[in-house]
C-alpha cells in the first residue's frame, strides 16, 4: 500500500511539473466611450496635446523634444503665475501610451493634480 501511495505521489508531481498553463498573448479590451456632458473650462487651462508620433504641444506651442525635462520646462513657462490650473491632456488614438504617461508624470512632478483627458463626443445611434 505504501508503494502505491509513493507511485501516485510521483505521478502527481510529474503531471504538476510538466503541465503548461495557457497564457493568452493578448487581452481583448474595448475602450469606453465618453457620452457625458462637455467639461466647463476654467479661465486658464494648460492643454497638453500629443500627436500620433508622440510629439508634445503645450497650449498649441510645439515642445522641442519628447524628454520629460523639456516638457516640464514648457509647462512651467506656460504656467507662469497661475496656481493649480486645470490640465487637459488630449492625444491621438494612435499615440504611444508612454507619451501619455510621460505627460501625466510631468504634470504630477509640478504638483498639477487637476488632470482631465479630452475625448470626442459620441453621437447617439
Amino acid at each position: 500500500m505504501t508503494s502505491l501511495i509513493d507511485v501516485v505521489f510521483l505521478l502527481l508531481i510529474f503531471f504538476m511539473v510538466s503541465t503548461t498553463f495557457d497564457k493568452p498573448s493578448q487581452i481583448n479590451i474595448q475602450l469606453p466611450e465618453a457620452s457625458g456632458k462637455p467639461l466647463v473650462k476654467k479661465k486658464f487651462a494648460l492643454e497638453i496635446d500629443i500627436d500620433a508620433q508622440g510629439r508634445y504641444f503645450v497650449n498649441k506651442q510645439r515642445v522641442k523634444d519628447d524628454r520629460i525635462v523639456t516638457l516640464k520646462r514648457a509647462l512651467r513657462l506656460t504656467l507662469g503665475e497661475h496656481q493649480k490650473p486645470q490640465v487637459i491632456i488630449s492625444s491621438d488614438k494612435n499615440t504611444p501610451f508612454q507619451a501619455v504617461i510621460r505627460a501625466m508624470d510631468a504634470s504630477r512632478q509640478l504638483n498639477l493634480d487637476n488632470l482631465t483627458f479630452a475625448t470626442s463626443q459620441v453621437k447617439n445611434k
